[in-house]
């Protein structure tokens, strides 16, 4: 079962990277063009958010019951690099992205200025994009690199 969720894991990352460019660009658009935040702009929110919160679960399962989360950290401590990274670095800067993800997509919810909207939901979700891509375990990245799918 782990493996499998491993996988859905690694796909669901790009459909979370794909919804966020798609987010960010449609309020770049908007901000610069001084444009309306549309209906589009919040369902493109909210699926990111979904499936954001879906990797959430995945991740913390994987986390709580997989080989290199909680039980293997608690074992072998903060000296393995692996331990350190999918233990403490993955996870603490996962939550926060999803955090801020969750933000962005609550901005866009709010009774203000459309203008507003477009740049902080431009923002949360960028800002969200760059954790993300320091932190996924890209393949070729010593002992904790992963395959692209």
């Amino acid at each position: 079962m782990y493996t499998g969720l491993l996988h859905l894991h690694s796909l669901l990352r790009w459909v979370i990277l794909l919804l966020l460019v798609i987010a960010i660009f449609m309020s770049l658009g908007g901000m610069t063009g001084k444009k309306p935040f549309t209906a589009g702009q919040k369902k493109t929110g909210l699926f990111l958010m979904i499936a954001a919160h879906i990797e959430l679960l995945i991740g913390l399962y994987q986390w709580i019951f997989g080989p290199w989360g909680i039980k293997y950290l608690s074992n072998v401590g903060m000296k393995d690099r692996v331990a350190l990274f999918y233990g403490v670095e993955h996870i603490t800067g996962m939550v926060l992205a999803i955090v801020l993800i969750t933000i962005g997509r609550g901005v866009s919810k709010k009774n203000i200025p459309d203008e507003v909207k477009q740049k902080r939901t431009f923002w949360f979700f960028l800002t969200a994009l760059v954790i993300i891509l320091a932190l996924i375990p890209w393949p070729g990245r010593l002992a904790i690199g992963r395959p692209w799918l």
